[in-house]
């Protein structure tokens, strides 16, 4: 590891973090203290839980975690009484929420998910231990609640007030990181020349959009006054979004116009190129400037385009579909820019009239939803905390609750992770380290400190290590658990001398408890990052299938979101599990560029009357049997009667009487033919 990267993780970022979780969780601990607490630990550790580099995340996540504690609280209170002479009903209860709050939590699938599995783990935490004292349980869960809040306004107060990290800085300078590196992309995808690492590329943007999507979350909660409106993030996505396919698109038309020309490129294409890259190169800062030279650059686009003609040939099929993709592609990155120039604007109004376009009626980006996976993560949860507290019950043991409670929350955790178990082992290796740092502190410093001073100084050690080691994703599994041991409920009490029994069986429980969910884990969520992979790979290729028979409007935009999406899954999950991770990656990149096509063929074909329209009714339910019959472990080739179908609607949509038809179906379905049959021979209307 270079000295550059220890700086980054270890230097004056992760001091500065660890201080302020210090000064946060000893505060929340002495006012827990000040006013009596049961447990003052809840506050202590929430503190933590919540604190992050940038105060608007630090806000959201206490936000988030105020809601789902709330909630939480409210469900044992109310589940508790009616069922307390029916341990096994209340135990199914349990279950089932946590199962519940499981499924709800990895369909959501964006910051706010910790708010619903916060819900179901915070109701195992407050029933579980305290189940034998039902008439306790609104006192528990009132004092629970009070803890938990009280570490969530130290660890937001203390994140917010002292140095705050900004979410709109960070935003900021990470989409003008993203835009060059878009535009950096185009520039290649459209090179005379192959440019190598432009799949490398490809995946870095798709993952850009979905990391822009994540940090949109916090917007609301952040403290600048100048935050961008998320609906100004959305806009930016969409266009972002559409790059990749129409990069892609331009690159295989320029590659088919320049095998058609010996290899070479005609002069006034290179030209046209050598232009739009070196505007893509050194994007102009303003924006009446980058209006008139962009649109310079369309007006050019247009007017190289051949006509659409019934006796159109293949090469000038290439030329119309090269610049009208390299039209709208140029059109993109301009509205991208804009979009940035708002974000970074004090103003509420439109930079440009362009964009109060972009931003009307905008909403929220379309995701992926796996919900064979959430089913999955639902299901262990409930057979987890179901059968521990059978264990638990017949067993007898005290603490037994404390380790069902902890197995539960351990898989509700990690329920969105393809394989939780690398995790839940950190967890155990933490816990273990902790339950001996606990003890050393418990049992032979702590008896020697008199008075709450010397007892945030003896701790400020450890926490300031463990503090910046939360700060390392590498170590944060870790950190996290010791941090659990080391704010231990026993030694943070009163009685913590003459308590060190509790304070075994409590580490005995929590090591058993990790090692439970360890076990229901690996039998439960084992199914493996190759079944996710199937799994995704499926609901693209249904998507396409259905998206080609709907009678409604397409929604491209959506479409292509929840592609890009797929696709930023996909890419470390291939990446962990397969040498040829490039070639799957690609196709999802080429069902992508697909989906537009058909939307773009099924506009058309509502706008034409039903007997126009039939050829391209032809195309797409050839096209939708085609991606429902599709294999993931061996997807065949697309039948050659379809590359028949769209040869003959090419023929009939070619001889349209309207232009902007022609144009349209042209533009379709050679994108169609170029996707779905990159190796055929050319078109020819007498083969059509």
């Amino acid at each position: 590891m270079s000295g550059k990267i220890i700086g980054e993780r270890f230097g004056a970022p992760a001091a500065l973090f660890s201080l302020k979780c210090l000064a946060a969780s000893m505060l929340a601990l002495y006012v827990a203290f000040s006013i009596g607490l049961e447990r003052p630990y809840w506050a202590f550790l929430t503190s933590y839980i919540v604190a992050q580099p940038m105060a608007g995340a630090v806000i959201s996540k206490a936000v988030f975690r105020a809601v789902g504690t709330l909630v939480g609280a409210m469900f044992a209170v109310a589940i508790v009484p009616p069922l307390v002479n029916a341990p096994e009903l209340l135990a199914l209860a349990m279950a089932s929420w946590l199962a519940l709050c499981v499924f709800v939590s990895l369909m959501d699938r964006t910051p706010r998910s910790y708010m619903f599995v916060l819900a179901g783990y915070t109701a195992c935490l407050i029933v579980f231990p305290d189940v034998d004292t039902p008439q306790t349980i609104f006192t528990v869960a009132s004092l629970r609640v009070q803890e938990i809040l009280i570490g969530i306004a130290c660890g937001s107060l203390v994140h917010s007030v002292i140095l705050p990290g900004s979410i709109t800085t960070t935003l900021l300078a990470r989409v003008e990181g993203m835009l060059r590196d878009a535009e950096r992309w185009s520039r290649d995808a459209i090179a005379t020349e192959p440019v190598a690492g432009l799949d490398a590329e490809r995946r870095r943007l798709a993952q850009d959009v979905t990391e822009l999507h994540q940090m949109s979350v916090h917007l609301p909660f952040d403290i600048s006054r100048l935050a961008p409106r998320v609906r100004t993030v959305r806009a930016l996505q969409d266009q972002l979004s559409m790059l990749l396919p129409l990069g892609a698109a331009a690159e295989d038309r320029l590659a088919q116009l320049k095998a058609a020309h010996g290899g070479t490129v005609p002069p006034q294409v290179e030209t046209l190129i050598a232009d739009i890259r070196a505007w893509l190169d050194s994007p102009v800062v303003d924006n009446d400037s980058r209006a008139l030279l962009a649109q310079a650059l369309i007006d050019r686009c247009a007017a190289m385009e051949p006509a659409a003609t019934p006796d159109m040939g293949w090469a000038d099929m290439m030329r119309l579909s090269l610049y009208a993709r390299l039209a709208t592609l140029i059109a993109a990155h301009r509205d991208c820019r804009d979009l940035h120039d708002q974000m970074a604007t004090h103003s509420r109004a439109a930079v440009t009239p362009r964009v109060a376009q972009l931003l009307e009626g905008r909403r929220n980006r379309e995701l992926h939803r796996d919900y064979a996976s959430a089913a999955r993560g639902a299901f262990s949860a409930f057979v987890t905390v179901t059968l521990g507290c059978a264990i638990w019950i017949l067993s007898g043991w005290k603490d037994g609750g404390t380790a069902v409670m902890l197995a539960g929350v351990f898989l509700a955790l990690f329920a969105a992770l393809d394989n939780p178990l690398a995790p839940l082992k950190g967890f155990m290796v933490g816990t273990i380290a902790a339950s001996a740092l606990g003890a050393l502190y418990g049992y032979a410093i702590m008896p020697r400190l008199d008075g709450f001073a010397m007892l945030a100084l003896a701790y400020a050690p450890a926490l300031l290590m463990l503090g910046a080691m939360m700060a390392s994703p590498r170590w944060a599994g870790i950190a996290l658990p010791t941090l659990l041991g080391l704010g231990s409920p026993v030694l943070l009490s009163s009685n913590y001398v003459s308590a060190f029994g509790s304070y075994i069986n409590g580490a005995v429980a929590q090591i058993v408890g990790i090692w439970f969910a360890i076990i229901m884990a690996g039998l439960l969520q084992s199914a493996g990052v190759e079944d996710a992979i199937r799994r995704t790979l499926r609901a693209g290729w249904a998507d396409i299938a259905n998206r080609a028979t709907l009678m409604s409007p397409p929604d491209v935009r959506g479409w292509i979101n929840r592609m890009l999406d797929r696709i930023a899954l996909l890419a470390p999950r291939l990446a962990a599990t397969r040498a040829d991770s490039g070639k799957p990656l690609y196709d999802a990149l080429r069902d992508l560029r697909t989906g537009v096509a058909i939307g773009e063929l099924r506009q058309l074909r509502l706008d034409l009357p039903i007997q126009e329209g039939a050829p391209l009714a032809a195309v797409l339910g050839g096209v939708s049997r085609h991606y429902r019959g599709l294999d993931p472990d061996g997807p065949a080739q697309a039948d050659p009667a379809l590359l028949h179908d769209i040869d003959s609607a090419i023929s009939d949509i070619s001889a349209h009487p309207r232009l902007p038809v022609r144009r349209e179906g042209v533009l379709g379905l050679v994108s169609l033919r170029r996707n779905l049959f990159p190796d055929a021979h050319a078109y020819r209307r007498a083969m059509a």
